[in-house]
């Protein structure tokens, strides 16, 4: 049995602050047993993306980078896979909306890259962020096979799919979410839980900040897509969930879906359907250079 904790806290403004309070939080979840703990998105930084600003491009970090280092040796320590969210500068001024895995060693398995990038107001992500270029990586980690989705991503199921047939077994969601929108995203991670068989673990951030107030209510998400424990609440906690892989395995062997896929037949979700360019949707600019202040 695996407890994992999703770990939501307010932002505290710097990123030496931000992490300092992750890792506190952590320390807690070790201390109650918790061997995989998971953050939310861009949880070193505030909320910079509900404006755009080019000065905000200074917050973002290498991985490997000092943030990195700090988390590599406290998941060695505390013996605990982390999944931590961060502002990636990717060098040749490529910046990404990225999370890094760590193994319970200590070793950087590798990040994940957000592949879907929203642009609405409060949430102008394609103003600094490229869409993601390593695809869908699934981490074997001491406590599992790990996939991570960011935010956005769990709204298209390909990617969820994609994790399942490389073999995760839990995939961790961490979120910027705010307003009144926590009904949706339940209902499309337990969609996307049930239709493949697997855990997933939803970590969102909390607080006041700026022009968002965003709500918390991190969950865990069961093979049925049924809650494991009712959602956290909207302040600085860590949601604590005990969860059975084994589960996954007898899932998928009772709800065979895997094996009645019918792969031939989705040809055309590999390339442009007739009608796609009628949808009404104004074209994005992803070049990040324009001043917006």
């Amino acid at each position: 049995m695996l407890k994992a904790a999703a770990i939501q806290f307010s932002s505290k403004g710097d990123c030496e602050a931000n992490v300092d309070n992750a890792l506190e939080l952590a320390d807690l979840a070790v201390d109650r047993g918790a061997k995989l703990l998971a953050f939310p998105e861009l949880c070193t930084t505030r909320w910079f993306a509900y404006l755009m600003r080019q000065g905000n491009f200074d917050l973002a970090e290498t991985v490997p980078g000092p943030t990195t280092d700090r988390i590599c040796r406290f998941a060695e320590e505390k013996d605990a896979v982390v999944v931590f969210p961060l502002f990636e500068r990717g060098g040749k001024g490529k910046y990404y909306n990225s999370a890094m895995v760590v193994d319970a060693n200590g070793a950087l398995l590798g990040v994940y890259r957000k592949n879907h990038v929203p642009n609405v107001t409060g949430w102008h992500e394609k103003f600094y962020f490229l869409p993601g270029d390593l695809g869908f990586p699934v981490f074997n980690t001491k406590v599992g096979k790990i996939g991570v989705q960011i935010s956005w991503d769990v709204f298209f199921p390909e990617g969820s799919r994609i994790l399942a047939l490389k073999g995760a077994e839990l995939v961790v969601v961490p979120t910027s979410s705010a307003h009144v929108s926590h009904d949706r995203w339940e209902r499309m991670i337990a969609g996307n839980a049930i239709s493949n068989g697997m855990f997933f673990l939803r970590v969102n951030r909390v607080g006041r900040e700026d022009k968002q107030s965003f709500y918390g209510k991190s969950f865990c998400m069961d093979p049925h897509g049924e809650l494991i424990h009712r959602p956290a609440g909207s302040r600085d906690s860590v949601h604590l969930t005990e969860v059975d892989l084994d589960l996954v395995r007898k899932t998928r062997n009772e709800w065979a879906f895997f094996r009645d896929r019918r792969e031939k037949i989705y040809e055309g979700l590999g390339s442009r359907l007739k009608g796609a360019d009628n949808l009404g949707l104004p074209a994005v600019n992803y070049s990040g250079k324009k001043n917006c202040d």
